[in-house]
């Protein structure tokens, strides 16, 4: 076994990985750049070496700078997580052929499969059913939009050392063939260095279901079921479970011995993921391969009890694998949310800056849901008896690479943390699961837990009735606060005014107020929820039994009534207790909607701004001037932080509506902005290479 091992890798992977190194008595070294030489993974390594500037392709891309850190620090392997260098050929053979061991597949493995192209005409070859397409890089946009006609739109653009969503289009006609090509091209090189672009049939409704593969250098090959991956939004995924709602025993091991087979073909040794595009006659097709740990890969260990890492390593070690494939089991239920720093109320724009405040949910498992260790001793005692799935007991994981306090930095990729939930059934996961995002805060920057909790509402995901359109299908236009709707929206305006309450009986009782001029803990309240344009509902609270010692009251709106119990102390953004009964995780906290006075709720992906008031005040409030917006429609104002990568226009300029005006880079990501309306550019307010804050003015029109 190793004595230390190198990460080429940052955030939530490197610490993924540090975690069961330390479990394995092995040290670690972190690489970081100058972006990141205050992050996690960098304070959780016993050593840390500096790579060069925040950008990647001059740190985290630079191979001879990553071989140097190891050989300096005396490490005997690398690890190269997801991303960045994990897929690259050269780098693997780079490595051993200095005497260090590569923590992933062989390199001719990932020459094999880890590019797209080749592992489809290797697919072919060995009569695997593959999806129609051009398999040869495509030179021209011309060219594309020709082989585009030919198969038929619409058509997947794709480059062929991509993942993860970067470098990946679907065209439906012959200029977003085209344009997609050009932004495809650009996307691989800035991400992979490697440019090739090919193009393959899009099979409409489809499934997006993989099969997680593990392989030894003793030629053991063995799969671990299935992952669902089908819920996406711009072929990024956004949650996954496994196993998968879909498909039936007989199509599982269907689809699984064919990734095994696949994977012997090209002498598989480490963790590795075949993808398959699944129809609805659950007929399946190969996708592609990832020779590498996948993102997903926690809910896989929390069906197994297997931590992918821990024998990553050990293969790598030279160790067989400790089972065989009918030692494997499958217990629960497992779903995993990617959180990331993005604002869906805004098109999922990134959001880069300080994390203000970061509580995330308490973690109740690691690597595996239910003790790993007997399942392995088990398998190891007796390699021909199936192993005994223990009871599902459930928890919470999660993953993260930040910290409160943190910055989010623009140069890499928008995730936060993932977080990981297990349960009996899928049912009970998905409970789980929208329980652990209330309990998830997060300020300071965006994110996307609205929109998770959205979906996990949604009546066809709660079904288990989607594919891999479910987003476009259902939030096509984008997404809004309309989208959540809560299931109880009386519930919130309760909370409100039994926190308002409270305050006010803390208030009350402190000494040294002037006789007759003493805060009152008066029984009716008027709770204003402040809507957009200004606009205001107003509802009519009296709370009564109220107990500031156990935490109790009756809130009463209407006829409708709301037992609340909480001893939350005032100040704490989570609140807990119970209603009716029944247990609610909220957050409530003061200075909602830049108002000093306001108090905003959000509880399963609802949030609402309210002012909480006497009814005397609730009636001088109605006679308030409004002060109108600003008027905003002769700026271009960034939607995003990011870096001003192009300005594509010049003062006294006459654009037309839809004409490219700016480009911004934030996380790996190139977003254009175009002229709105026809007119005439009077003034540019900023400078290319200049970061940019959300809203700053980019340039004005005349």
């Amino acid at each position: 076994m190793f004595e230390k091992i190198l990460i080429a890798n940052r955030g939530e992977i490197a610490c993924r990985i540090i975690k069961t190194a330390k479990k394995l008595g092995i040290a670690t070294v972190a690489v970081y750049s100058e972006a990141d030489r205050d992050a996690r993974h960098v304070e959780l390594a016993d050593e840390a070496v500096l790579l060069g500037p925040a950008p990647s392709r001059e740190s985290y891309l630079v191979a001879d700078k990553i071989i140097a850190a190891a050989k300096q620090t005396g490490a005997q392997a690398i690890h190269p997580g997801y991303g960045f260098l994990s897929e690259n050929e050269a780098f693997a053979r780079r490595v051993e052929e200095e005497g260090l061991v590569f923590i992933g597949p062989k390199h001719y493995s990932i020459a094999a499969m880890g590019d797209k192209i080749a592992s489809k005409k290797l697919a072919i070859e060995a009569k695997v059913n593959t999806i129609p397409g051009w398999n040869a890089a495509i030179e021209t946009p011309e060219r594309a939009v020709e082989i585009a006609r030919d198969i038929g739109y619409p058509v997947m653009i794709k480059a062929s050392a991509g993942g993860g969503g970067k470098g990946l289009r679907v065209a439906y006609n012959d200029k977003e063939a085209f344009d997609g090509f050009g932004a495809c091209r650009n996307e691989a090189r800035n991400s992979f260095g490697d440019d090739r672009i090919f193009i393959e049939k899009f099979v409409e409704s489809p499934r997006h279901i993989e099969i997680q593969v593990l392989g030894d250098a003793q030629g053991n090959v063995v799969y671990l079921h299935e992952r669902e991956c089908s819920i996406q939004r711009r072929h990024q995924k956004v949650i996954e479970e496994a196993p998968s709602p879909f498909i039936s025993d007989a199509t599982r091991a269907a689809m699984g011995a064919q990734a095994v087979a696949l994977a012997k073909a090209v002498k598989y040794q480490s963790a590795g993921t075949v993808e398959f595009v699944v129809g609805k006659d659950q007929s399946f097709y190969f996708l592609e391969m990832n020779t590498r740990l996948q993102v997903e890969h926690p809910v896989t260990e929390c069906i197994t009890g297997v931590d992918l890492v821990e024998l990553m390593i050990r293969v790598a070690a030279g160790e067989a694998l400790p089972f065989t494939q009918a030692q494997i089991p499958r217990r629960g239920w497992a779903m995993e949310c990617r959180i990331n720093a993005e604002d869906p109320f805004r098109n999922f724009l990134p959001s880069t800056g300080r994390l203000v405040r970061y509580r995330p949910p308490t973690q109740t498992m690691f690597a595996a849901c239910v003790r790993p260790e007997p399942i392995l001793r088990q398998a190891q005692d007796d390699r021909n008896a199936p192993v005994r799935p223990e009871p599902v007991e459930g928890g919470v994981r999660v993953d993260t690479g930040v910290y409160e306090g943190g910055e989010i930095p623009m140069y890499y990729d928008s995730m936060i943390a993932k977080l990981v939930v297990h349960g009996r059934d899928r049912s009970d996961a998905i409970a789980r699961m929208r329980e652990a995002l209330n309990s998830f805060v997060i300020r300071g920057v965006s994110s996307n837990i609205p929109f998770q909790a959205a979906l996990l509402s949604h009546p066809k995901f709660v079904a288990g009735d989607f594919n891999t359109g479910f987003i476009v299908e259902h939030f096509g236009a984008g997404f809004s606060a309309a989208d959540v709707p809560h299931d109880d929206p009386l519930f919130l305006v309760a909370l409100t005014a039994f926190v308002r309450r409270k305050a006010r009986e803390r208030s009350a009782g402190i000494s040294g107020q002037l006789p007759g001029h003493g805060v009152k803990s008066l029984p009716d309240l008027v709770i204003i929820v402040l809507g957009a344009g200004g606009a205001q509902t107003h509802h009519e609270v009296r709370i009564e039994e109220f107990e500031p010692v156990s935490g109790k009251a009756d809130v009463v709106i209407g006829e409708r009534h709301f037992a609340i119990q909480s001893t939350t102390q005032l100040g704490d953004i989570l609140m807990t207790g119970t209603c009716n009964g029944k247990a609610f995780t909220a957050q409530v906290e003061r200075g909602g909607a830049k108002n000093p006075l306001a108090i905003r709720v959000a509880h399963n992906g609802t949030q609402i701004d309210t002012l909480a008031l006497l009814p005397r005040a609730a009636e001088l409030m109605k006679l308030m001037p409004r002060k109108p917006p600003p008027d905003l429609s002769k700026l271009l104002l960034s939607p995003m932080p990011g870096l001003l990568a192009e300005l594509s226009v010049a003062p006294g300029q006459k654009v037309l509506a839809g004409e490219k005006l700016a480009v911004i880079e934030a996380m790996k990501m190139e977003n254009i902005l175009t002229a709105a309306t026809d007119g005439t550019v009077a003034e540019l307010l900023a400078r290319k290479g200049e970061s940019l804050a959300v809203d700053q003015a980019i340039l004005s029109f005349a």
